[in-house]
């Protein structure tokens, strides 16, 4: 392998792990809070798709830039994510975890096929968000909007950061998987934190459908459904209810998927769920989670 190959690859892979991170930050945070796996998450990257495919011609028009779009993609999944939390998830919390997971399954095909009748199967080129140059570096020739993406990538993750350690609901956020009872005793709005945690989830997911779309412009309406996939084997990976894990199993799943491709292009979703047995197998609690033991 040639040093510019390596170093592109780096870049691509870093640009894809940092889309994986952005919606592994969702499963972690609802995991992390009420114990349940939102397979619907992934859905909330196509609904942030749509929004950028329908409103970037509209904001050209406008005369605006087109980036500002993602504006309103934020706003529209944050309050879809919010809507699914109260209307379908809210009325199964204290059902169990079968429940709750057969709810996230029913709702992520729920969402795929609404797309598919609002939109159409076909799928949609999106405009182009950023029109940057390309540079050369060390005799690399690197799209800045890739660049650019990363950097809103670490930026966002850096944010989410600095806001669960500092903030007021961030402490609640950490307070309430902690004793639940023992929050709401402290004046914890528990309700009010799962649906912040739920509206914050699904606006990191209109992010990532931003640098999905930057990289790959075309939507459909199963696109959802194998980036959520992915992004939940970086959450196992990293430690699924440990935020830096998510961001740590996003960037190492971006990177083994495209280093896998420059060796073995037909094996790299074979690997990528391997790596899933694997870990589960050898540290079920991922790279970063600690072992727990069951209270009798």
């Amino acid at each position: 392998m040639t040093f510019s190959l390596f170093f592109q690859s780096l870049i691509n892979g870093l640009n894809q792990g940092a889309i994986y991170a952005l919606i592994a930050l969702g499963y972690t945070m609802v995991y992390g809070i009420i114990r349940m796996i939102n397979f619907a998450h992934g859905d909330f990257i196509m609904i942030g798709a749509y929004t950028l495919f329908y409103t970037i011609p509209f904001m050209i028009h406008a005369g605006m830039p087109a980036w500002i779009s993602v504006f309103l993609a934020v706003v529209i999944c944050a309050a879809v994510g919010v809507m699914v939390e109260v209307i379908a998830y809210k009325p199964v919390r204290r059902a169990g975890s079968m429940s709750a997971l057969i709810t996230a399954l029913a709702m992520s095909l729920f969402l795929e096929n609404l797309a598919m009748v609002l939109f159409g199967a076909k799928p949609h080129n999106v405009q182009k968000i950023f029109d940057l140059p390309s540079v050369n570096v060390l005799g690399v020739v690197l799209p800045l909007n890739v660049i650019l993406t990363i950097g809103i990538g670490v930026v966002m993750m850096a944010g989410l950061q600095i806001f669960i350690k500092n903030t007021k609901m961030g402490k609640a956020m950490r307070a309430v998987p902690q004793d639940r009872d023992a929050s709401i005793l402290a004046g914890i709005n528990v309700n009010k934190v799962i649906t912040m945690t739920f509206a914050i989830g699904s606006a990191l997911a209109a992010v990532a459908a931003l640098m999905y779309c930057t990289k790959y412009p075309r939507v459909t309406n199963d696109m959802g459904s194998m980036m959520g996939l992915k992004a939940f084997i970086a959450a196992v990976l990293g430690g699924i209810g440990v935020i830096p894990g998510a961001m740590l199993g996003g960037i190492l799943v971006g990177l083994i998927e495209i280093y896998v491709k420059l060796f073995a292009p037909g094996w790299y979703e074979a690997i990528t769920y391997a790596i899933l047995i694997v870990i589960l197998l050898v540290k079920p609690s991922g790279i970063l989670g600690k072992n727990v033991g069951e209270k009798v």
